[in-house]
């Protein structure tokens, strides 16, 4: 079983240390104590938490499955393109597209956003242990 600090399921899940201490405390989470003593819960039960979060049941139905919910923090536009930063919980998500689009968009800093990322290479890798 892989264990993870309540900080380390806090970060991959985007929340607080707090919340995920609430979670444990509502059983939504099972609390474990991995080997230097330290409060901690098992990956798998994060991995299925983020995995359940990431539906988005309200959402327009697509064959994309890298979705990402945020809000806009910085838009950079001239005549032709425009850079739209977007904070999807500990990511930050930018894209390049026309300004047109953007502008028909209405996008803002602070407006609530959606990046679908499509991808044909995805490179992953192992953080190691401390």
């Amino acid at each position: 079983m892989t264990l993870l600090r309540v900080s380390e399921a806090a970060r991959y899940l985007g929340v607080s240390d707090d919340t995920v201490r609430r979670w444990v405390g509502a059983g939504r989470l099972t609390r474990h104590t991995d080997g230097a003593g330290k409060a901690a819960v098992d990956g798998v039960e994060v991995a299925a938490l983020a995995r359940g979060a990431s539906d988005q049941p309200d959402a327009v139905p697509t064959s994309a499955r890298n979705t990402f919910a945020g809000l806009v923090t910085h838009v950079v536009m001239d005549t032709v393109m425009a850079q739209v930063e977007l904070q999807c919980g500990p990511f930050r998500v930018v894209s390049l597209m026309s300004a047109e689009a953007a502008r028909e968009l209405g996008l803002e800093p602070g407006m609530p956003a959606t990046a679908v990322v499509k991808a044909t290479t995805v490179i992953i890798n192992r953080e190691t242990a401390p």
